[in-house]
């Protein structure tokens, strides 16, 4: 098992910054990838970062150039520095983590609202 204890969220100007954290404890495998997904009400999940355990970084096009996810290892901890916020990332942003070699797991976070006020 792996518990995800997310924070950082709030509301925010547009064109403020927001920085989220997700810490991971539990049954943690040394390949894995952290992550945040977002959900805006009436729509689905989605994408917004992920950062494997080796560094690699995959980002959703709609947040290139604007957010930046990143990790600390010995703490196992994945954060996502939000920089430009609009209106449009206004949603609940949720902490995944899931195992990348070995037995496969997957794991969400009880997600943090953003809001973006216009």
């Amino acid at each position: 098992q792996v518990q995800l204890v997310e924070s950082g969220g709030g509301l925010v100007q547009a064109g403020g910054s927001l920085r989220l954290s997700c810490a991971a404890s539990g049954s943690i495998f040394s390949t894995n990838a952290m992550g945040w997904y977002r959900q805006a009400p009436g729509k689905q999940r989605e994408l917004v970062a992920t950062i494997t355990s080796g560094g690699n970084r995959i980002y959703a096009e709609s947040v290139k150039g604007r957010f930046t996810i990143s990790r600390d290892n010995a703490k196992n901890t994945v954060y996502l520095q939000m920089n430009g916020l609009k209106p449009e990332d206004t949603a609940v942003y949720y902490c995944n983590f899931r195992t990348i070699s070995g037995p496969y797991s997957n794991y969400w976070g009880q997600g943090t609202q953003v809001t973006v006020s216009s």
